[in-house]
């Protein structure tokens, strides 16, 4: 579906490493690699990287330099590109020191070098002894990176590497979430239950919690025509099957929300459904609209205070789009399958067809019945994704890729946010391992074949990984 997104994309320094002794011996070969370097420029550019060129690097000097240049341009990802040669040491003080994740293009000029070719060739043609030595010692050092090897002609390889980019961009993403908790955790839900010191000093989530009082300034700051905007926004972009006023209300708390989101920079939010107590204007409802359009935008979301899952959820939704906060509801034992669901948050963007926009029920407090937009996730291949807290203040990642099955059979379930999801092995195997492995019971749905891009994910957030396959 259409939606109003405001994704911003990866901003890449693309590092161009060389040897000054080639310089020093056959100054003129270097300008043989400058095509080169520009169809990686636009091939990273192709597939919506905004990318920076750092000049030819060969000693450590340069690459200070061309580091300081990517600060300045506000640079989410070092990319190298090993044109020959490049002793290790030149280069992997500076990046293992940087807080920029670091992707490790490995590929050539040429797509052939069988035994055919002419002996000049090699000069153009064996950086990747290069990555092995950078590689080597970045992993000594303890700085995370990506390898992500192929030439562009025959394989996928830049598609792999703008994957393994978003996923080294979402892992800093996650270590600078900003959180809005609204309302207190879920009182006695436990197992996205952090300490906000422990969040903030091993994985660098910093969580402000308020009351839903405290939105009444912002809920009072939104005016008619900023209302009746957005409610022609949601005309065209939802199926709308819902009267005036309760449209209009839960527009009007959910602007107020998003006002105070956007004036306090925070990257996720989450809400306890229950501390939205009073029926009386200005915060009447519960803004599960807005937390949903939320998404659109890359803000995570978790339920009921989980702002673990939040964080998760806003670093993977503004790297890759297509993510949704989510819960596994029901197993379908027969048919090998998992209902997800929750109370009415979805990712639009998730949507397999336009979603509807309808009343929801509300019978949990004295808060008016809210609006909520209801839809299934689009069929095909998806990974279900969960952060983990683990022992002495630890957390560990459970990546499992899954099946996104049709839409419901059953029309009264088109009232529900739904979907049926197919693990890659049993559903008893697949509970188990998951639960064995400390799983939440709130998680990220992401749509698409991504299982190697969100291990990448783990390992710049140094997070262990447990594949479920």
């Amino acid at each position: 579906m259409s939606s109003s997104t405001t994704h911003c994309k990866p901003t890449v320094g693309l590092l161009p490493l060389y040897l000054q002794l080639y310089d020093d011996r056959m100054p003129e070969r270097r300008a043989m690699f400058d095509g080169f370097m520009r169809d990686i420029e636009s091939g990273l550019s192709a597939q919506g990287m905004s990318v920076h060129s750092g000049d030819v690097c060969r000693k450590a000097h340069e690459v200070a330099a061309a580091l300081d240049l990517f600060g300045q341009n506000g640079v989410d990802v070092i990319v190298t590109l090993h044109l020959a040669y490049s002793p290790s040491l030149e280069s992997a003080p500076l990046l293992a020191a940087s807080p920029l994740p670091v992707v490790l293009l490995d590929t050539t000029m040429d797509p052939g070098f069988g035994q055919g070719t002419e002996p000049d060739r090699i000069m153009y043609n064996h950086g990747i002894h290069g990555v092995m030595d950078l590689a080597s010692v970045l992993r000594r050092r303890g700085k995370p990176f990506t390898v992500v090897a192929g030439h562009p002609e025959s394989s996928s390889v830049l598609d792999r590497t703008a994957e393994a980019i978003r996923a080294a961009w979402a892992a800093n993403l996650l270590k600078t979430t900003k959180a809005l908790r609204v309302g207190p955790s879920f009182d006695g839900m436990g197992d996205f239950s952090v300490e906000e010191d422990v969040l903030r000093r091993v994985l660098g989530i910093d969580v402000t919690e308020v009351s839903p009082k405290a939105l009444a300034e912002a809920v009072l700051s939104v005016t008619s025509a900023e209302a009746e905007d957005e409610m022609e926004l949601d005309r065209a972009r939802f199926a709308c099957s819902i009267c005036e006023d309760v449209h209009c209300r839960s527009v009007k708390v959910g602007l107020g929300l998003r006002k105070m989101l956007t004036e306090g920079a925070f990257t996720a939010v989450s809400a306890n459904f229950l501390a939205f107590d009073s029926p009386v204007p200005p915060v009447n409802t519960v803004p599960f609209l807005e937390l949903s359009k939320g998404m659109a935008r890359g803000i995570g979301y978790g339920g009921e205070g989980d702002v673990l899952t939040a964080a998760l959820v806003g670093a993977l939704a503004t790297a890759f789009t297509d993510v949704t906060f989510s819960e596994i509801f029901c197993p379908d034992w027969r048919g090998g399958s998992l209902f997800i669901s929750h109370m009415g948050e979805i990712n639009p963007t998730v949507a397999a067809e336009k979603p509807d926009l309808i009343e929801k029920p509300f019978p949990f407090t004295n808060a008016l019945n809210p609006a909520v937009i209801t839809c299934a996730p689009r069929p095909g291949p998806a990974v279900f994704v969960n952060l983990v807290p683990g022992p002495a203040d630890t957390f560990s990642l459970v990546v499992a890729p899954m099946d996104v099955l049709g839409d419901t059979t059953n029309e009264e379930m088109r009232g529900a946010v739904r979907g049926w999801i197919k693990p890659a092995c049993p559903v008893e195997d697949f509970l188990e391992r998951y639960s064995q492995a400390g799983g939440t019971h709130h998680s990220a749905l992401v749509l698409g074949e991504r299982v190697d891009a969100l291990t990448a994910f783990a390992r710049h957030a140094n997070l262990p990984v447990v594949v479920i396959d």
